[in-house]
């Protein structure tokens, strides 16, 4: 049996729900983490599931079933990174899971950073380094760590960088 990873789907607008439930009905291991918001209507207050990620779903496949995981209904692509499908980590996808069992009403945001921020370098050769921001590009970091004496520079995307 081939490895299979964690990937993310972008799906049609409020299609998040059914294309969950299209992919376990075709047998594949899928993920759709609900957010558990209150709702207030004219008369009641309602707890409702809604996606925490709008228009994503998590799949867990062989890299061979990524044309059936496309055919299906209200799957619009996967989401790619690099060129290529972008793999979620098991570790992540636990996370989410973890987080949401234990809040609600779980807002999401993106990662901010300003120049002069400390950051720690999670991935790669410069993994567990920390650094100063001297500049944000569109997707990319200019970072300087000061080891050894000396200034190393890397240009790092966003996402292998984490906020101290």
């Amino acid at each position: 049996m081939q490895n299979r990873d964690w990937f993310a789907l972008y799906t049609k607008p409020r299609w998040e729900k059914k294309v969950n439930t299209l992919l376990h009905q075709k047998g594949y291991e899928s993920y759709c983490p609900l957010n558990k918001v209150k709702k207030q209507w004219s008369d009641r207050v309602k707890l409702v599931e809604e996606p925490l990620f709008k228009s994503y779903v998590f799949v867990k496949i062989s890299p061979d079933d990524q044309s059936d995981i496309r055919a299906v209904n209200g799957v619009v692509n996967f989401v790619y990174w690099l060129g290529k499908p972008a793999v979620i980590r098991e570790s992540e996808i636990e996370n989410i899971k973890k987080f949401l069992n234990e809040y609600e009403d779980v807002q999401i945001a993106p990662l901010s950073m300003e120049i002069g921020d400390e950051m720690l370098v999670t991935t790669g050769p410069l993994m567990d380094k920390t650094g100063t921001v001297k500049r944000i590009l569109k997707n990319r970091v200019e970072l300087v760590i000061e080891c050894l004496g000396y200034k190393l520079i890397a240009n790092l995307p966003k996402t292998k960088l984490k906020k101290l």
